[in-house]
């Protein structure tokens, strides 16, 4: 009972940036600029999708999970972070921070997996653009959002849920979020069997991704290569254009991320701000990419803001 008590009503400590005198306000008002910013550019991509009929096809089905993916992982870290500096308290509840951790590393496998998924699809189109409509059913797209869900949550969970057998003796978090690196430090058991797990997890996640993305879209300039066939394919090569940008854009994030835990040189507060990257600069990229290179979603935005032009200029001739 004390235990469970315990696990329940512990505080926990994070650590915070060093900023100067009447310096929170500006970031604090940049900050949330930028998360709204996301919120708005996200939403919109969500709202066509799912409101526009001519968007309802495989392709959009499967991105989006994209923009709801990006909502997660910005909104789990950033609101926190904000709240934070201008109120210049660090104090989180353990079970809110195990949460925010679960969330942001759900955010990252679910990158990998989502792009993964859109990369398949562009190579049914491309290369199988006659058979297209009979593979990707409805059915199919199903289990493959499915897929992608299921397998992210399942190795999370498990990553996760070796945390409770091991004994906590340490208040303070290394970082101004919650992470399982973070959360695993302030154990006092036996890590090994976690960093395992971890290091797999990971593996996976990359190797999955990584390696259907590159039969993808090896089999899709092979293609391009040899056949000549103009229109439809133009039009899906741009969408890969899009998705080979969002993961290059994820992958140096993530890069810098990563590296953030390695650099001593630099100041701790850098080392945060690198650390935060990953889940501030996708959800805020991924939308507006999307919307530059794929010609079906920018003309269906377009016509939607002509018409609420013209509508709104017809009220008010009349």
């Amino acid at each position: 009972m004390e235990n469970k008590s315990f696990w329940f009503s512990s505080e926990l400590t994070l650590n915070t940036f060093v900023i100067p005198p009447g310096g929170k306000y500006p970031i604090f008002l940049f900050g949330i600029a930028m998360y709204f910013f996301s919120i708005f550019c996200n939403l919109t991509l969500l709202s066509l999708i799912i409101l526009k009929r001519n968007l309802h096809k495989p392709m959009y089905f499967i991105l989006l999970s994209l923009p709801l993916n990006d909502l997660i992982g910005i909104t789990a870290m950033l609101p926190k972070v904000l709240s934070d500096i201008v109120t210049e308290t660090n104090k989180v509840y353990y079970p809110l921070c195990v949460l925010q951790a679960f969330l942001l590393h759900m955010y990252g496998g679910a990158v990998l997996f989502i792009l993964a998924a859109m990369s398949f699809d562009r190579y049914a189109a491309i290369c199988m653009p006659l058979r297209y409509s009979s593979v990707m059913t409805p059915r199919v797209v199903l289990c493959i959002i499915s897929l992608v869900w299921g397998l992210d949550f399942a190795l999370i969970v498990s990553l996760f849920s070796l945390q409770t057998r091991l004994p906590r003796c340490k208040s303070v978090i290394m970082n101004v979020f919650c992470d399982n690196p973070s959360l695993l430090k302030l154990t006092c058991g036996n890590t090994t069997v976690n960093n395992i797990i971890g290091l797999f997890n990971t593996a996976v996640m990359q190797a999955v991704s990584v390696s259907i993305q590159a039969f993808s879209y090896v089999k899709i300039l092979i293609s391009c290569v040899v056949t000549r066939r103009s229109g439809v394919k133009t039009k899906a090569v741009n969408t890969c254009v899009a998705q080979l940008l969002i993961l290059i854009i994820f992958e140096i994030v993530a890069t810098f991320t990563i590296l953030s835990h390695r650099f001593k040189n630099v100041s701790a507060d850098l080392q945060k701000i690198m650390g935060m990257l990953i889940f501030l600069v996708p959800p805020l990229l991924n939308p507006i990419v999307y919307g530059l290179y794929t010609s079906e979603i920018r003309n269906t935005l377009l016509t939607l803001l002509k018409n609420r032009v013209s509508v709104n200029i017809f009220t008010k001739v009349g």
